[in-house]
């Protein structure tokens, strides 16, 4: 049962990769790019260090992608009110605006997806979900 598990959440992970690449080479970003903007766009504005760990990169690496980001007009980064050391990150109205564009897409990929579900089934899925996602 577990090979079977595991084989069919490789399938998932690979099919919704390769839609997910499709959509944003759409709009001219990379995948980081976009997770930068929906990090953002859900949990808004947040020092450096604090996106970086959100998601789960270095914020050397991160320091490249919100240069581009800024290039780009998504982002602006700002000193922190309170603390020289820290710069904040958030999104500029573009940024957001591709934000919930995006967010839209998986929406509706989810209601795709979940068509045939009973609201039974979409809860249980999203309880194993969010199991799954806690155990990271």
């Amino acid at each position: 049962m577990l090979n079977k598990l595991n084989h069919a959440v490789i399938e998932f992970y690979e099919k919704l990769s390769s839609w997910e690449h499709d959509v944003v080479r759409e709009k001219g970003l990379t995948l980081p790019q976009m997770h930068t903007l929906e990090v953002l766009g859900i949990h808004q504005a947040m020092r450096m260090k604090e996106l970086a760990g959100h998601m789960g990169i270095t914020t050397g690496t991160l320091t490249v992608l919100a240069d581009r980001l800024e290039e780009k007009g998504y982002i602006c980064r700002k000193p922190h009110s309170t603390d020289r050391r820290s710069i904040i990150v958030e999104l500029t109205d573009s940024g957001l605006e591709m934000f919930h564009e995006h967010d839209r897409l998986h929406l509706r990929l989810i209601e795709e997806l979940t068509a045939d579900f009973s609201e039974q089934e979409r809860n249980l899925l999203l309880d194993c979900i969010e199991k799954m996602n806690g155990s990271f």
